[in-house]
């Protein structure tokens, strides 16, 4: 089996809400490490809100904002990579883009061999280009390297009919088609990145980050959060 976990920065930062919570991201390394000793392959996605995001500054260039915004989940990437080898596991950091000696150029095939020697391959940078949120590059790259599932590890625990933080009484969805979501803007990942995981039948499971095993729990069959189905 292999999957495609994309961790929220937010999740990973913990009640800090900004940079690492080690813990939380040491938590989360254990988890996986779990799932590569039996045998899946897992590549991950990291977003960058617990550093910045690319349309929270008005005052500069959308395109300087979203290159500032693939920075920070490459030092996102960096950083959680290096807390799972000291768990034990080998890695490696993909962009899109040369990162000098940081990081490999991104290649389906590169990818590929590593996921065969059992490493654990993080996809940092997003898609490479501005315009294009980290919900579109974590779409984007399960589909180039045949995943099974994408896993959508947040801070909220499922994917609901309305904001649960502003409405006590939002639904909570355990199973969701993806033509569902897109229907009714239930913003579990961008429009963009709906459509993508639509038109190439990628299947999206949404659960939250912090709760016990939750991602050992999702891939074997102990899930408690929101499948959405294609």
């Amino acid at each position: 089996m292999r999957i495609l976990l994309k961790l929220s920065g937010e999740a990973l930062a913990g009640e800090r809400k900004m940079g690492f919570d080690e813990e939380t991201v040491r938590k989360a390394a254990l988890q996986v490490k779990e799932l590569t000793d039996d045998g899946v392959q897992v590549g991950i996605v990291i977003g960058g809100g617990n550093f910045w995001r690319g349309r929270s500054s008005e005052n500069i260039d959308r395109t300087k904002a979203d290159q500032i915004g693939m920075l920070a989940t490459v030092m996102n990437c960096i950083y959680v990579s290096e807390i799972f080898r000291s768990v034990g596991m080998l890695t490696n950091v993909l962009t899109p883009f040369e990162c000098g000696s940081f990081t490999k150029l991104f290649s389906k095939d590169r990818a590929n061999k590593y996921f065969e020697k059992g490493m654990v391959v993080f996809f940092a940078g997003g898609t490479g280009h501005p315009y294009f949120s980290t919900d579109t590059g974590v779409v984007l790259r399960a589909v180039e390297v045949d995943a099974d599932v994408i896993l959508l590890a947040k801070s909220i625990d499922g994917v609901y009919d309305d904001d649960p933080s502003k409405n006590p009484a939002a639904k909570k969805y355990d199973e969701v088609t993806i033509d569902e979501v897109i229907a009714k803007n239930l913003q579990v990942v961008d429009m963009t990145a709906s459509i993508l995981a639509r038109d190439n039948k990628m299947p999206m499971w949404v659960f939250g980050l912090n709760e016990d095993n939750s991602i050992v729990n999702a891939v074997k069959g102990r899930f408690d959060g929101t499948k959405v189905t294609v």
